[in-house]
């Protein structure tokens, strides 16, 4: 895998497009796992974890956009779409749901690999800054890992939004309404229990917290600066 540039998940029912785009992605160092529907691909993406999705958008069965409409909470990797010509609609629709970039049938398949190359930078440079350090903690939110003093605590996905917000506003003060948009939850006690878990993963003493604090009749703030 370290030989490759990325791992590619390509989805399109025609298996010529399927072909012929692995193999100019092999070409170029990409790693290229295929599914011919929206139903194979939902099963490959529970398997691996890829770097990038070409997802077309007219497929038998599910479509492109519904794929994509059922696994764009859960999944945080870019997607390119494959579009006809005549589906301004559906291309407006998919990049409101959250995909990257689109590119109308037929392309060039220089033209794919441009497309690629510019998002799998672009979130290259997003990665890299998604590990910080403070004092005696560092967060990669890129593994998943809280590494505090000697000890090491993973987060899981809840926790990770939660982080992100608060590391990309430092200082700010967030109410527990708006954290529980964030991770869809409305129940402020569980909110709590949620900070309360990842305060022993950050703070050498998370009964006198230093850095992520409460803000008594306001929320919770985190301060790294």
């Amino acid at each position: 895998m370290d030989n490759f540039l990325a791992h590619i998940l390509l989805v399109d029912d025609d298996e010529g497009i399927r072909s012929l785009v692995k193999r100019y992605l092999n070409e170029k160092k990409y790693l290229v796992t295929t599914a011919d529907n929206a139903e194979n691909a939902s099963e490959k993406i529970k398997a691996i974890k890829f770097d990038l999705i070409i997802l077309d958008i007219m497929m038998p069965g599910k479509s492109g956009l519904d794929f994509l409409n059922e696994h764009k909470k859960d999944i945080n990797t870019p997607v390119i779409l494959l579009t006809a010509k005549g589906e301004p609609n559906e291309r407006i629709e998919g990049l409101e749901m959250g995909a990257d970039d689109y590119l109308p049938k037929p392309f060039e398949p220089k033209e794919l690999d441009l497309r690629i190359k510019n998002i799998v930078n672009k979130t290259k440079q997003v990665n890299l800054k998604r590990v910080i350090e403070f004092e005696k903690v560092k967060i990669d939110l890129n593994k998943k890992i809280i590494f505090q003093d000697k000890m090491e605590f993973k987060i899981n996905n809840t926790e990770k939004i939660i982080l992100e917000k608060m590391i990309d506003n430092p200082g700010k003060i967030f109410a527990r309404e708006e954290i529980g948009k964030l991770i869809d939850l409305d129940k402020e006690r569980s909110i709590d229990v949620i900070i309360t878990r990842l305060r022993k993963k950050i703070e050498i003493n998370p009964k006198n917290p230093k850095f992520l604090q409460t803000i008594r009749g306001a929320g919770y703030v985190l301060w790294i600066e």
